[in-house]
């Protein structure tokens, strides 16, 4: 069984900072690409940044600048560092990971989510 274990998330004031944590357990073959998304109330889920297993990284346009995606193959962990978090940033923040599995293919997976909330 593969899991995907959020941490990190918590509550900030404007123009600080986080840093999420997202590690992949269970057996598994290999990990494509991983990324982070995050959903409002009242909103649709949307995409912050995604990175290859070469490490090639997309943002949406406004995390440009401000939050910055990694990962660590040999960890099986994405990080996503977030500064100058704004209120609008307040969200579910998840984790996702496309994943190959001996007998099972590839398939996407999503972690449970961490709140990230954001004071003025």
């Amino acid at each position: 069984q593969v899991q995907l274990v959020e941490s990190g998330g918590g509550l900030v004031q404007a123009g600080g900072s986080l840093r999420l944590s997202c590690s992949v357990s269970g057996t598994i073959f290999s990990i494509d690409a991983m990324g982070w998304y995050r959903q409002s109330p009242g909103k649709q889920r949307e995409l912050v940044a995604t990175i290859t297993s070469e490490g090639s990284a997309y943002y949406a346009d406004s995390m440009k600048g401000r939050f910055t995606i990694s990962r660590d193959n040999a960890q099986k962990t994405v990080y996503l560092e977030m500064n100058s978090l704004k209120p609008e940033d307040t969200a579910v923040y998840y984790c996702n990971a496309v994943i190959r599995r001996v007998g099972f293919g590839r398939n996407n997976y999503w972690g449970q989510g961490t709140q990230v909330t954001v004071s003025s």
